[in-house]
């Protein structure tokens, strides 16, 4: 079975998985973080100096280790979801999706016809799917996910009509910015009761339309709490806290 074969496979059995968050441009340090236990790595760029070069190049490199990897696209930059895919994404996350309208534009951009209008050249992503073209196109729609951010009051008070648009194949809390939404800009607090509560409601919602729900956890063990929740796929730390761990980790070995 091909990579995204492999993933599509676990998502559908319900995970728990677990991803790497990398910003760092330098797609050597997702090859890296893929060759440890997680279960795919995930290449912002939307907060991470990660750019459609570095992107394209993650994608093969955490691909030769033998893991899915998936890309945060910027903000209303629906059209980078194509060419994430045709560069072998498995699934493209799009932040701050606040309504059916944004959710029906970027699964336009995510799905081949009928449920959406993605356009043909899919080079890098067919050498990884080990497919013929043909059948990469009748099998590309349920193979690589399109995955809309939850992290607004406004995408709250969407969420079934998100739901429901054809081609949204699971939904990604931000816990900081639901935190900062859901106080009125008051607070950071992504572990807050509020936050925590809007969770609930939108895992509800999620079963109820037959979806799946990821998130940015953060510490691990906010991560092993999300997962007992029913949370798919679940974002641990990021390349930076990594490096900072590490560091303080083998200084404090030496007194310092």
């Amino acid at each position: 079975m091909s990579i995204h074969g492999d993933f599509a496979s676990r998502l559908a059995s319900g995970g728990p998985l677990f991803s790497a968050w990398v910003g760092s441009r330098e797609p050597a340090v997702a090859a890296v973080l893929a060759r440890e236990a997680f279960d795919v790595v995930t290449l912002d760029m939307q907060h991470g100096s990660v750019d459609i070069d570095a992107a394209i190049r993650g994608i093969q490199l955490v691909a030769g280790a033998g893991k899915p990897a998936v890309v945060r696209i910027p903000v209303g930059d629906f059209q980078a979801t194509s060419r994430m895919l045709d560069a072998g994404a498995a699934a493209v996350i799009a932040p701050m999706v606040n309504s059916a309208a944004d959710a029906r534009a970027f699964a336009a951009f995510a799905k081949f016809p009928p449920l959406g209008e993605r356009s043909w050249g899919p080079h890098a992503a067919l050498a990884l799917s080990g497919l013929a073209p043909k059948d990469y196109l009748a099998r590309a729609n349920g193979l690589t996910g399109a995955v809309a951010m939850i992290e607004t009051r406004a995408a709250l008070d969407a969420l079934d009509d998100i739901l429901a648009v054809e081609g949204i194949d699971a939904v990604f809390i931000g816990p900081s910015d639901l935190s900062i939404a859901l106080s009125g800009g008051r607070e950071l607090e992504p572990e807050s009761a509020a936050v925590d509560e809007a969770i609930d409601h939108v895992l509800a919602r999620a079963k109820a339309a037959g979806k799946a729900v990821w998130a940015y956890a953060g510490p691990p063990e906010r991560a092993a709490a999300f997962a007992r929740k029913g949370i798919v796929v679940s974002a641990i730390g990021s390349d930076t806290v990594f490096l900072r761990q590490g560091a303080q980790a083998a200084l404090a070995a030496v007194g310092r």
